[in-house]
């Protein structure tokens, strides 16, 4: 999860500003955390406190106020008994992370990824964003390879992730969808060659850039585990301690684990 953290904070500054060039600076000085930090963050403290995810969802928001809610989502966290909003928005997707970590089979994960949609996101598009996502973490974190995790989410959730980011950069804008976000951040994970280029990748291709990178960042710390030193010092030094310490947290419990390759 710390890698969609990462992910989020390199991209916060050129969510509105794309850049297009693959050098950009990755912690300039406007750099912070956003919603996709805070709710990746109530994720994990739900699953380490075993409560209820839309009840850890809302505390977070309602603590770390304007993040960059949207528009549904501010008013969903405002009513005494909220209900899902019937959403296909990729907040379900970068919040998931914790998810793809902390069970053991991949059917579990996937079950939980879309209990941790639902309680806003329960259009179909919008829990299968976070579903892809979160079994995406799973299969890299278990050993699998590119091959088969791309061959996995083609075939069981028909995302097209045969397309390159060369073809997809001129035709792509702003778009807030798990459609047109997940594929993208898969794309960019996918043709990465370690964790920095996963997430230079993903700003350089453009797009709600904070949530791109978040996702790629998610997917690509399953797979590669190794994270620039500096990123990670830069992180912190923008993070709070409650967060920092969920994370840490988080981490020791679920990520430093020795994982065996399981079957699909």
């Amino acid at each position: 999860m710390l890698g969609a953290v990462i992910g989020d904070i390199i991209g916060s500054t050129y969510e509105f500003r794309n850049t297009g060039n693959y050098e950009f600076d990755p912690f300039p000085p406007k750099s912070f955390f956003t919603d996709d930090t805070v709710l990746t963050v109530a994720i994990a403290d739900a699953i380490m406190n075993k409560t209820d995810y839309a009840a850890a969802i809302r505390e977070y928001a309602l603590n770390y106020p304007g993040r960059g809610y949207g528009g549904w989502f501010n008013q969903w966290i405002h009513l005494d008994n909220p209900k899902p909003y019937n959403s296909f928005g990729n907040g379900s997707a970068m919040r998931v992370s914790p998810v793809g970590w902390a069970f053991d089979t991949l059917g579990e994960t996937i079950r939980e990824a879309e209990k941790s949609a639902a309680v806003t996101h329960n259009h179909r598009e919008g829990k299968k964003g976070a579903k892809v996502v979160a079994a995406a973490i799973f299969l890299a974190r278990t050993g699998h390879g590119k091959k088969e995790i791309k061959e996995f989410i083609e075939k069981s959730y028909s995302y097209n992730l045969s397309r390159t980011l060369a073809d997809i950069k001129p035709f792509y804008s702003f778009n807030e969808t798990c459609q047109k976000t997940v594929p993208e951040a898969l794309i960019c994970f996918l043709e990465s060659v370690d964790f920095e280029d996963a997430i230079r990748k993903a700003i350089w291709l453009g797009g709600d850039s904070d949530t791109l990178a978040c996702i790629t960042g998610g997917i690509a710390e399953a797979f590669y585990r190794d994270i620039p030193s500096a990123w990670i010092e830069n992180t912190y030094r923008i993070l709070d301690e409650k967060l920092k310490h969920v994370i840490d947290t988080f981490r020791n419990v679920f990520c430093n684990r020795a994982e065996n390759p399981g079957e699909i």
